[in-house]
């Protein structure tokens, strides 16, 4: 391989060495979060965000959430890329938006203190990345994405099961620079493997013009959050459902023919609002999962109620717990999740009302 180009040179980062793309450079680790933030942001990350990440940001918990604690994303993820993904998720995933502004529960003080607490595991030192643009050609990239890259992140970016590449707010604030570097270098310890070495830096720069050509404006303005629970239950005259108490988990079909039955039943969208607003199974009522305990008083324990989310069991599945456990017997999942029922064609609609 002929090496003519800016993209060939050998970069010394503090003890180690490593070939990195010139347009990424090293510096000294950061000062780092202040304690007392950290310990807030440890607070706020153990309500909404372990369930799907882990505990110590390990990942891979829930629906192949990504690893926080990964040396190589932390490196170089800035400030503003780990707060913003936070508030502002990613829509149309099971990344849900955590800020207020967005239908979720935290503050701006609290995204600050969980982006705070994730930046604790960073071990190593920070990679400043240039925001210079990348020149590629999308349309060769498209070729090498299509064999490399699209079995696990969907032949658009969106399909996949891990990291959807292709999702406007992922793009808006992943630079090229971190594009290429995440390319190369892979996230080690997970199966996203590095492809340093095993494609030229040129075909690199296709991808990165590639993921860059699937970018779109991101939406903008407040979510509306959804009011009142209003009537839970569906058909509440109707017939008790053919579901079986102790039955963790009830298909989607099963529940799709007991609704077009009239069957006596509601479900509970354990999501955050954000999701809610995004879109919601028709009928179903807003509840998250973290502060399931709220709604409670308003529930009825004599219907049976469904548990849904998108990741496909693990919000749904504490918010069926915090149910059982204050005495609710007729609780269960819908298996597959959101996603699947909506794939399926089945009743949803978008907005803050049911």
């Amino acid at each position: 391989m002929k090496m003519t180009s800016r993209w060939f040179l050998l970069r010394t980062c503090v003890a180690a060495m490593a070939l990195a793309s010139p347009i990424a450079a090293c510096s000294s680790t950061p000062s780092g979060p202040s304690t007392t933030s950290a310990e807030v942001g440890a607070t706020h990350y153990a309500k909404t965000c372990a369930l799907c990440h882990g505990a110590h940001g390990e990942g891979y918990v829930a629906d192949n959430a990504t690893a926080l604690n990964n040396p190589e994303f932390l490196t170089t993820a800035s400030d503003d890329f780990l707060r913003r993904s936070i508030a502002r998720g990613r829509p149309g995933t099971t990344m849900s938006a955590w800020d207020r502004l967005h239908g979720g529960p935290h503050d701006e003080d609290a995204i600050v203190a969980i982006a705070a607490y994730v930046r604790t595991w960073q071990k190593e030192p920070t990679v400043t990345l240039s925001e210079a643009r990348i020149n590629g050609d999308a349309t060769r990239g498209a070729a090498t994405y299509a064999a490399r890259c699209a079995s696990c992140h969907g032949a658009t970016g969106i399909e996949g099961p891990n990291v959807h590449l292709g999702n406007a707010e992922f793009l808006a604030v992943a630079s090229d620079a971190f594009l290429e570097r995440a390319i190369l270098r892979g996230r080690p310890g997970t199966t996203m493997q590095g492809y340093q070495g095993k494609l030229q830096f040129a075909e690199v720069a296709d991808v990165v013009a590639l993921l860059r050509s699937w970018a779109k404006p991101v939406a903008t303005g407040d979510v509306p959050i959804p009011g009142t629970l209003g009537p839970i239950i569906a058909h509440p005259d109707g017939p008790e459902p053919a579901f079986v108490v102790g039955n963790r988990y009830t298909s989607a079909d099963a529940i799709k023919a007991e609704l077009d039955r009239g069957a006596a039943f509601g479900f509970l969208d354990a999501r955050p609002p954000s999701d809610y607003v995004t879109s919601h199974i028709a009928g179903a009522a807003s509840v998250p999962f973290y502060e399931a305990k709220d709604y409670l008083f308003a529930l009825p324990k004599d219907k049976w109620l469904v548990s849904y989310c998108g990741c496909p069991h693990a919000e749904s599945g504490q918010l069926a717990d915090a149910l059982l456990a204050s005495g609710f017997t007729k609780v269960t999942v819908l298996d597959e999740g959101f996603y699947v029922w909506k794939d399926r064609g089945y009743p949803v609609r978008t907005g803050a009302i049911p």
